[in-house]
C-alpha cells in the first residue's frame, strides 16, 4: 500500500478521530499530512500499521524506546509487576532501586523525584530553583524546546520579525496562552554566542534562579553547545549563584552517565524522562542534595509541594529499571557504532550525489538536513522552503519503502537495530534522492 491512500484504514481512523479529538489527535508530534499512520503492533525495531505495512522504526516514540518495541526484559518486568501491583497509595521498592541506579550513574544527581513526563521533570526543576534561590527569573537559549511549562514555552521557533537583536533575543511566546508576565520573567540567550550570553547573564544575574539548557538541542537540528559555551555558562552561573539545569529528557540516551558525563559539565539540577521509563510515561527531577531538600517534607527547608497520583508508580518503575539495567557501556557503544555508520554513510551518499546537506548528531541520534552551511545557532538554520520540500519528498519515499522516520530529518536508533537495518535506511535514502531533487526542480 502506498502512502497516502484515501481508502486506507489509517485515513478512515483519522476521519473518525477528528469527530472527537481536536485536529484528530492528542499528540501533534504524531501527525503526518494528510493523515497519520495508525500503529497496530511492533516488535524489536519494526512497527506495523493498521494496514499491515511494516517499517523499520527510526522514531522510537520520539526517542523514548531505546530498546525498540516489546523488549523481552521490559515486557517481563511489566507483566510480573502487573500481577503483583498496578498502583497503590504506597511507595514500592522498585522506586528506590531505579533511584539508586540513576543516582549512581548521573554526576549531577544526589537525590531524585519521579513524575510522569519530561515536561513535569523540567517544571519541578525550575520550581525547585526558584524556591532554593528565592529569585523569580529563568534563562533559556533561543531555539530550544523544554516541554510545556510556561517559563520555557518561549522563543522555541521565533520568526525574524519577532526575534529581536542577535545579541539580546526577545522573549517570544511559542503558543497562545503565555502571559506577558511570564515572558518578562524569561531571559533568552543566544546559543553558542559566548560574549553576548555572558553579558546578559552578568546583567540579569541577581534575578535569575536558573539557566536551563540541553547541550544537544533537538529542535535545532541536534546543534551542540560548544565546550567553551558550556564552560562559560557553568562559570558564570556559579559566580552569580544561579542554578544550572540540564534538560536531559532527550539527550540522556547519549551516554552511560548521561550527556553531562560526555561533556564533563556537572549541573545543579537535571530533568529526565523518556528512556528511564522503559516505554511507559515518566519524568524525573534530580540534583544536589542541598537543593533537593526543598522537596523534603521532613526538613526545615521544605518549601515545594510535589504531589501526583502516579509519581513513582510501580509499573513505570519496574519497566524503567529493566530498561536501564540493559543500558550497559557495551549497549552505548553498540548504539554509537551504528550511529557513526549511519552518519558516515549518509555523508558519503550525499557527497557522491552532489546534494548540499549537513549530517548532525552523536550516539544514537542522527540528523539529515538539506542545507549548505553548518549551523550552530537557531538563526543559522535556513527559513526557506527548499530544505523542507526536499526532505518532505524523501520522507514520503522512506515511508513507502519500509522506513519510519520523523518528518523533519531526525532519526532515532535503538539497541534492537543491526547493521542490516542501517544498510537498509542508507539504501533507501540514496534511492529517494531523485524524488527530493524533483521536489525543488
Amino acid at each position: 500500500m502506498t502512502f497516502p491512500d484515501p481508502s486506507s484504514k489509517s485515513a478512515a481512523l483519522f476521519e473518525r478521530a477528528k469527530r472527537v479529538l481536536p485536529g484528530g489527535s492528542t499528540r501533534t508530534a504524531s501527525l503526518l499530512s494528510p493523515y497519520p499512520l495508525y500503529a497496530a503492533r511492533a516488535q524489536g525495531c519494526r512497527i506495523t500499521d493498521v494496514d499491515g505495512v511494516e517499517r523499520i522504526d527510526f522514531v522510537n516514540n520520539m526517542s523514548s524506546l531505546i530498546h525498540g518495541h516489546a523488549n523481552p526484559a521490559v515486557l517481563e518486568a511489566i507483566t510480573s509487576q502487573s500481577r503483583r501491583l498496578l498502583a497503590a497509595a504506597c511507595p514500592t521498592e522498585q522506586e528506590i532501586e531505579l533511584a539508586e541506579l540513576l543516582v549512581e550513574r548521573v554526576p549531577g544527581v544526589d537525590q531524585i523525584r519521579f513524575s510522569n513526563s519530561g515536561s513535569e521533570g523540567v517544571l519541578m526543576a525550575l520550581r525547585a530553583a526558584r524556591a532554593f534561590t528565592g529569585r523569580p527569573r529563568i534563562a533559556k537559549v533561543e531555539g530550544a524546546y523544554h516541554g510545556n511549562p510556561d517559563s520555557v514555552e518561549v522563543s522555541i521557533a521565533p520568526s525574524p520579525g519577532s526575534w529581536g537583536p542577535a545579541h539580546a533575543p526577545a522573549s517570544v511566546a511559542a503558543t497562545a496562552g503565555i502571559s506577558q508576565n511570564t515572558l518578562d520573567e524569561t531571559l533568552v540567550l543566544p546559543f553558542n554566542d559566548l560574549q553576548s550570553s555572558e553579558a546578559l547573564l552578568h546583567e540579569h544575574g541577581d534575578a535569575l534562579a536558573a539557566v536551563v539548557l540541553d547541550p544537544v538541542v533537538s529542535r535545532m537540528g541536534l546543534a551542540k553547545a560548544t565546550p567553551e559555551y558550556l564552560a562559560m555558562i557553568r562559570r558564570v552561573t556559579r559566580e552569580h549563584g544561579i542554578l544550572l539545569v540540564f534538560d536531559e529528557v532527550f539527550s540522556f540516551r547519549l551516554g552511560y552517565h548521561g550527556l553531562q558525563g560526555e561533556v564533563r559539565v556537572t549541573p545543579d539540577l537535571t530533568a529526565l524522562g523518556k528512556i528511564i521509563g522503559g516505554g511507559l510515561p515518566v519524568g524525573a527531577t534530580g540534583g544536589r542534595a542541598d537543593i533537593m531538600e526543598v522537596f523534603n517534607h521532613t526538613s526545615a527547608k521544605y518549601s515545594v509541594e510535589h504531589g501526583g497520583t502516579y509519581n513513582g508508580n510501580p509499573m513505570t518503575m519496574a519497566a524503567g529499571l529493566a530498561c536501564m539495567r540493559q543500558m550497559t557501556p557495551d549497549a552505548y557503544r553498540h548504539l554509537a557504532r551504528l550511529g557513526d555508520k549511519m552518519r558516515d554513510g549518509l555523508r558519503k551518499i550525499l557527497t557522491e550525489a552532489d546534494v548540499p546537506s549537513q549530517i548532525t548528531g552523536q550516539g544514537s541520534l542522527v540528523g539529515l538536513y538539506f542545507v549548505e552551511k553548518p549551523f550552530a545557532t537557531y538563526r543559522d538554520l535556513p527559513a526557506d522552503n527548499r530544505a523542507r520540500k526536499m526532505f518532505g519528498a524523501l520522507h514520503r519515499h522512506l515511508l513507502n519503502h519500509g522506513i519510519y522516520s520523523t518528518s523533519y530529518g531526525l532519526f532515532v536508533l535503538s539497541t534492537a537495530m543491526t547493521d542490516a537495518d542501517i544498510d537498509k535506511v542508507l539504501a533507501e535514502v540514496k534511492a529517494g534522492l531523485p524524488a527530493a531533487r524533483k521536489a525543488v526542480a
